[in-house]
């Protein structure tokens, strides 16, 4: 095996830094030689600003992108559901680890008699507020962003009632508080829980090495899932949620998509079970579906929404 040590590209948060780790231990016990970068992403520079504000998609992406591109890194390891649907040009999605919980979660300060009653929930996304606001119409959201760490602590020095979070994030940093329920019946961002390495595409030798990573179960479901999402919007901005689930025993992939108004009032669902050889395609199909029951008009809408 040739010597060439596989520089890991990573923001330099607590959990960007675990998940870094987690593949560097990984290529380590395959015998390849490692060294982690940290590299400081304006996202977690820019916390006074709503993301979908700035108007950029994979705001967390792109200082490590541009450090590959400029041969600083040779690969870099992100949360998949914070990855645009496009790479910038020169760079490939090389592995898709092991899907962890892809369930969010809401994190609590005590009682839960707010769900009947009028709640303050903090949450940066477009999607939890959607689908928050459309099963608890009465209760009002607040933004809520920075790292995992952050926002805890944000909501520990806040009079709100919780926030909601991925539960694969807190997990993986043994952050998990005992007061948190989960929230089942909310639909996950496409490929939420699940990590993704991207590499250069002239680099056969980490792609190579990060290539024995990859599980094909995981990497199927997050396909269709983000498939699903681009041919929607194409950017992250609106409150989207897909969930596709490989079912062994019977060889079927079992698809759950929404698309939903910023205020939560519309919702568009789509639920479907088809056959494994059907997946190529799917995602774009069930899109398509979408849009064309109502779905058109509501992107619009979310678009006039976001320029207000």
């Amino acid at each position: 095996m040739a010597e060439k040590t596989i520089r890991i590209g990573t923001r330099d948060s607590e959990l960007a830094l675990w998940q870094a780790h987690t593949v560097e231990k990984q290529l380590n016990t395959l015998g390849y030689k490692t060294q982690i970068v940290a590299v400081k992403s304006q996202g977690d520079l820019l916390l006074d600003k709503p993301l979908y504000e700035l108007g950029i998609t994979g705001i967390f992406t792109k200082t490590l992108d541009i450090a590959m591109i400029n041969g600083q890194v040779d690969i870099a390891v992100h949360s998949m559901k914070d990855v645009p649907t496009a790479l910038p040009i020169g760079i490939v999605q090389a592995a898709v680890l092991e899907r962890a919980n892809p369930n969010d979660i809401l994190v609590h300060k005590g009682a839960l008699d707010f769900l009947d009653q009028n709640g303050i929930i903090a949450t940066g996304s477009l999607r939890r507020q959607a689908q928050w606001l459309h099963k608890y119409p009465n209760h009002q959201v607040v933004d809520l962003r920075g790292n995992v760490n952050t926002r805890m602590q944000k909501l520990h020095d806040n009079e709100w009632n919780g926030a909601v979070f991925a539960a694969a994030g807190l997990e993986r940093i043994q952050l998990l508080p005992e007061n948190f329920i989960d929230l089942n019946w909310m639909v996950p961002a496409p490929a939420q829980g699940a990590m993704v390495i991207v590499a250069m595409q002239n680099d056969t030798f980490s792609r190579d090495a990060v290539s024995e990573l990859n599980d094909i179960e995981t990497e199927i479901c997050t396909y269709i899932e983000r498939q699903f999402l681009k041919t929607l919007e194409g950017g992250c901005t609106a409150p989207i949620g897909a969930f596709a689930k490989y079912n062994e025993t019977e060889d079927t992939i079992a698809f759950h998509g929404v698309l939903l108004s910023i205020d939560g009032k519309q919702k568009l669902e789509i639920e479907k079970i088809v056959p494994i050889e059907e997946w190529k395609k799917l995602g774009f199909h069930l899109a398509q579906e979408i849009l064309n029951n109502g779905g058109i008009a509501l992107m619009q809408q979310i678009k006039n929404d976001l320029k207000k």
